[in-house]
């Protein structure tokens, strides 16, 4: 029997092309996908993206949706209380593996892994150390269709939110942005592709710029702020 495996889902491209390594190499059963959401908003977290069209996707892809809901802005105390209390009820259904799209973020990967260490689970990351310019060109080349939900301002204006990902958005990309966006600098939704029974119906809403405190680095620092543009994705 295959080990049982949760599938942890941002709704981008790099859980997409992620999750569809895991099935072609057909090692583990999916019982699961895994998404955070803010419960105030009930859209997910960093993408933004509403929670019907996650809803879409699960259907469309054919693999249950798991929401863990998350307070508006929650310390990393509650975060890491909600996250072992989910964790602890998905292991309880004899799931003993855990799938991530994260590519080079080593922080990150060690901070799962201790995670699910705690509990007795084992983390796997499919597209880890891949060459990034290659998987993005392996993602379109397979046939996916995906769009930017979230630029960060740190790295990029307002006009690369609400864009197609193809080969012209890679062209406009500035040098020092990664092409997927591994570093935090824009966050996408899958709409269509070989793993999906059918297309994600939506319409292009508004894009909306947010603000967030920036933490200060010294005491002499002056107050700053982190800037987000999301462009608003509608079901149709």
């Amino acid at each position: 029997m295959k080990p049982k495996a949760l599938f942890n889902w941002s709704s981008g491209k790099d859980s997409t092309l992620a999750l569809y390594k895991i099935l072609q190499e057909d090692q583990y059963e999916i019982t699961t996908l895994l998404t955070s959401i803010n419960q105030e908003f009930q859209r997910i977290s960093m993408h933004g993206v509403h929670v019907s069209l996650l809803e879409k996707q699960a259907e469309s892809l054919g693999i249950p949706l798991t929401k863990m809901e998350l307070p508006k802005e929650p310390s990393m105390e509650e975060y890491q209380q909600i996250m072992s209390t989910t964790m602890t009820q998905i292991k309880a259904q004899g799931i003993t593996h855990s799938i991530f799209g994260d590519i080079f973020l080593e922080d990150l990967r060690k901070y799962r892994e201790d995670q699910l260490n705690t509990i007795g689970m084992n983390a796997v990351f499919p597209l880890w150390k891949k060459n990034t310019s290659n998987l993005i060109h392996e993602f379109l080349d397979l046939g996916f269709k995906t769009i930017v939900t979230c630029v960060n301002g740190s790295y990029l204006d307002q006009s690369f939110a609400g864009r197609i990902i193809d080969q012209q958005f890679i062209d406009d990309l500035p040098e020092n942005i990664d092409p997927c966006g591994e570093n935090g600098e824009f966050h996408t939704f899958t709409f269509d592709g070989p793993i999906f029974k059918n297309p994600i119906q939506f319409k292009i809403g508004e894009t909306v710029k947010k603000t967030y405190p920036r933490p200060k680095t010294s005491p002499d620092e002056e107050d700053g702020e982190y800037v987000f543009w999301f462009s608003d994705l509608v079901l149709k």
